[in-house]
């Protein structure tokens, strides 16, 4: 793939900002898709992302280990792998503007209830195995047809009352697993990850990691209350760019 200086600056870009998310400043995916889009295309992008993704993955279980909270990723696991298998056999022909069209309506009204919920102070937390299976298929689908499991994701740590760091960990696992599991579907069904890709991967490694770095940094500097409301801005945003993207 041949790239130009400007294409090499968005990747680039796209790169750091995937870093930062990973390390724990969630809700910017949406502003990483659509900047590998541009340069790659959707599908394409798809497996530029995916390696980047396994990468900052690696490093959030590292740093963050100690804080997962696995009743919570058994509760999502086994629902996102079937989510990926539905995403694997539909994504090929799925109608990419209706689909994104609809996932930009149940991220802004679940944001909307999300709101709603923090303004009332209403502690309820939907414990029910049904919600937990309708969030994990919803997120394991879009994160296998666009890599938009992030905003799905981010309303059900927040309905769960995390702490960040709680939110990080949990995410950490949950998203390394489920993009191990992608990986021989974007190699050998879809052939989004080639040798082309993995070689822009490794020449954007160094600003990943300095992302990576940088949300490190940006998570011991906020506080609970403020990264809550940061999340539901970021992801608020993120899902009004999916719908107009």
């Amino acid at each position: 793939m041949e790239l130009t200086f400007l294409q090499w600056v968005l990747v680039g870009f796209g790169a750091f900002l995937l870093g930062v998310s990973k390390s724990g400043i969630k809700g910017i995916g949406v502003f990483i898709v659509t900047l590998m889009a541009m340069v790659f295309g959707s599908k394409v992008s798809t497996g530029i992302v995916m390696p980047m993704l396994i990468v900052g993955d690696v490093f959030a279980v590292i740093y963050y280990k100690r804080h997962a909270q696995w009743k919570y990723i058994f509760i999502l696991i086994p629902w996102m792998i079937v989510g990926v298998l539905i995403g694997v056999w539909l994504g090929k022909d799925l109608p990419e503007v209706a689909f994104k069209r609809l996932m930009a309506v149940i991220i802004l009204g679940s944001v909307g209830l999300m709101y709603w919920s923090e303004k009332r102070n209403n502690n309820y937390m939907p414990e029910s195995k049904i919600f937990g299976a309708m969030m994990g298929s919803l997120a394991g689908f879009t994160t296998m047809v666009g890599n938009l499991a992030g905003p799905i994701a981010n309303i059900y740590f927040l309905l769960m009352r995390f702490p960040k760091n709680h939110f990080i960990g949990t995410a950490a696992y949950l998203f390394f697993v489920i993009n191990l599991f992608k990986l021989p579907f974007h190699i050998f069904s879809w052939e989004t990850i080639t040798t082309e890709t993995i070689i822009i991967n490794l020449k954007v490694l160094p600003v990943q990691i300095l992302g990576l770095i940088a949300g490190v940094y940006l998570v011991n500097k906020i506080n609970e209350k403020m990264y809550r409301k940061m999340i539901l801005a970021l992801t608020a945003i993120g899902a009004i760019m999916i719908f107009v993207r």
